[in-house]
């Protein structure tokens, strides 16, 4: 006879696999904007996303997003860079989240540059793929 299984650390074990797969979206778009690469980062995007910039612009839909980051992106990082680190996952069901993350911008030699950023991405789960949703860039100012 199998011994019951443990469901809380199944638990554990999901959502632990869960963070893995949301900090890899996470790095893809880190990836997608050091690198300049505006259709790896717009597929990174649900269909009817909404998305603030961080000088707060709206876009609604991949659509507008495509076409706002194809003006954008290109040259962006000729003189910087930016980087990403997942800081926080609430699971708001286990196809939802929302994740914070700390945002520094730096010189292409690694020195910080202006006011880092605290975004918050809402991503879905959908055919076993997570998805920004709805995303919120901000600076952080100094207090």
């Amino acid at each position: 006879m199998l011994a019951p299984m443990n469901t809380t650390v199944l638990d554990e074990q999901v959502r632990e696999a869960e963070i893995v797969a949301l900090k890899k979206v996470i790095a893809s778009l880190e990836h997608s904007q050091q690198n300049e690469l505006v259709d790896e980062f717009v597929s990174l995007f649900r269909s009817d996303a909404i998305w603030t910039t961080g000088h707060g612009k709206r876009l609604t839909g991949r659509d507008e997003i495509s076409a706002f980051t194809h003006q954008v992106l290109p040259g962006a990082m000729k003189d910087s860079t930016a980087t990403y680190e997942v800081v926080d996952v609430l699971f708001i069901r286990p196809d939802v989240a929302a994740v914070k993350v700390h945002a520094q911008y730096l010189t292409l030699d690694g020195q910080p540059i202006g006011n880092p950023g605290t975004p918050l991405y809402v991503m879905a789960k959908e055919d076993g793929q997570w998805r920004l949703v709805a995303c919120q860039n901000t600076e952080i100012l100094d207090a």
